[in-house]
């Protein structure tokens, strides 16, 4: 005997398996949320869709349900730094008609599943919904077929998720802590502890006259060049630290071209704004701090919290420090982190990188150290 499920359930399975397999949505989790499906997707055409089945008779009702939905649109918007975040509210047990239209929410009425090919404002939103929703009636073997598909979806994206954020053996980053440590000890032994800016230029510190004469190698070379045992050890402490663990998410040929780029655009920036000597990684280390930034925008839903309460404070601080302590050359610390943050979106975010956004992040990193080189070069 077959069995069929009611319309509302048949309505509710189909959404749902078009949300998550077609546009990518995510379930997400929302407590006291009887009756509702939420999902998320931070791309889509609406950040969040709301799937509603509780029953809605009257404006009373619906503007106190509203206020619900809105609650929780707040909670995420805090969690995932966004300063705007609109949303899709799809009720499919509606009898009042709304007259009031509400800001950053479109509201959408469904009562048969064969109507959502036909809604309007379903059909603008998500282009594909016209031929990939299936209006059939579902049966029971449908129904296991949807659920294994969402299933599957649901799979392979934790996957995904599992594969970036668990640990993995590191190279690039243990490989520039050791180049910078035995780089100082030949130094240290070959000046005798002489350590003095003269010294340090010999061995491939970056000044403005030197790399404006033509010795460019120097806006690299300085890079892996410390001025003191403290300076060092701050240094590399820094990179143990951010650099494991952006290496471990981002992989290591696109963690070596962030911190190499950025290193050169904090680089520049220290030859545009200051005449004085500089060496050391931190420019470079601010560029994994912009990347890393940029990395967990993209994953706020996971690393919200440590967005919020790790990362953003450390660039704070260490940007305050810069800024307060003489003698630290700032500009390259803000060089670096901007171009760790234009880096990261050239060499892509895994799981998150589209060819757009990546294309922009080439354009924006080369307009930048082109932009940057041509005042080194060309006009001091």
């Amino acid at each position: 005997m077959e069995m069929l499920l009611s319309d509302k359930d048949e309505i509710v399975m189909s959404l749902v398996h078009y949300f998550i397999t077609e546009e990518n949505y995510t379930p997400i989790i929302v407590k006291g949320a009887k009756d509702e499906i939420w999902l998320e997707n931070m791309d889509g055409p609406y950040r969040v869709v709301r799937i509603n089945s509780n029953h809605i008779h009257n404006e009373e009702q619906l503007k106190f349900d509203i206020l619900k939905a809105k609650s929780v649109l707040k909670q995420i918007k805090r969690k995932t730094f966004s300063m705007s975040m609109n949303m899709l509210n799809i009720f499919l047990d509606m009898d009042y008609k709304p007259v009031e239209e509400y800001k950053n929410m479109d509201l959408v009425s469904i009562d048969k599943l064969e109507n959502v090919p036909n809604n309007k404002i379903l059909a603008s939103a998500f282009k594909k919904i016209t031929t990939n929703l299936s209006t059939d009636r579902i049966d029971i073997e449908q129904l296991i077929n949807k659920t294994e598909d969402v299933n599957r979806k649901t799979e392979k994206q934790n996957k995904e998720y599992e594969n970036i954020f668990k640990p993995k053996k590191l190279v690039i980053t243990p490989v520039i802590i050791m180049t910078c440590i035995l780089y100082f000890i030949y130094i240290f032994i070959q000046t005798k502890n002489h350590l003095n800016a003269q010294n340090l230029l010999y061995y491939g510190a970056v000044q403005r006259d030197y790399v404006t004469s033509g010795e460019w190698y120097r806006l690299f070379s300085c890079i892996f060049i410390h001025a003191s045992i403290l300076h060092l050890l701050l240094n590399m402490y820094a990179l143990y630290i951010i650099g494991s663990q952006m290496e471990s998410y981002i992989g290591k040929i696109k963690f070596l071209i962030v911190f190499i780029v950025s290193g050169l655009i904090g680089s520049l920036s220290s030859v545009i704004f200051s005449t004085h000597v500089s060496v050391g990684a931190s420019g470079a280390i601010f560029g994994v701090l912009g990347a890393l930034l940029y990395f967990a925008y993209h994953y706020r839903l996971i690393l919200g919290n440590s967005l919020k309460h790790d990362i953003i404070p450390v660039i704070i601080v260490n940007l305050l420090i810069g800024f307060l302590i003489p003698g630290v050359d700032i500009m390259a610390h803000v060089g670096g982190l901007i171009g760790g943050a234009f880096t990261m979106m050239a060499v892509g975010v895994p799981g998150k990188a589209n060819k757009r956004s990546m294309i922009n992040g080439i354009i924006c990193t080369l307009l930048l150290i082109g932009f940057l080189s041509y005042i080194v070069f060309f006009y001091i």
